[in-house]
């Protein structure tokens, strides 16, 4: 299971974690902070998809503790 900030506006702290891993994608959990309370979705993601994202910016893994409490916040 990996966590993943998402590249978003502002200063919110949006992440992304890998549920489980299928054949073609993964199955992740979104969390989007909204004005103060959490929206939370999941999703199917595509492997292609997912490497386009990685390639991108548009999602950074969290390496360490501190990272992933800070997208937890």
């Amino acid at each position: 299971m990996g966590y993943y900030t998402l590249k978003s506006l502002g200063k919110t702290n949006d992440y992304m974690t890998i549920v489980r891993e299928l054949d073609d994608g993964y199955v992740v959990r979104i969390v989007r902070d909204k004005d103060g309370y959490n929206d939370i979705t999941t999703d199917y993601i595509s492997k292609t998809l997912f490497d386009s994202c990685i390639r991108t910016g548009y999602l950074t893994k969290v390496t360490s503790l501190e990272d992933k409490a800070a997208a937890n916040a």
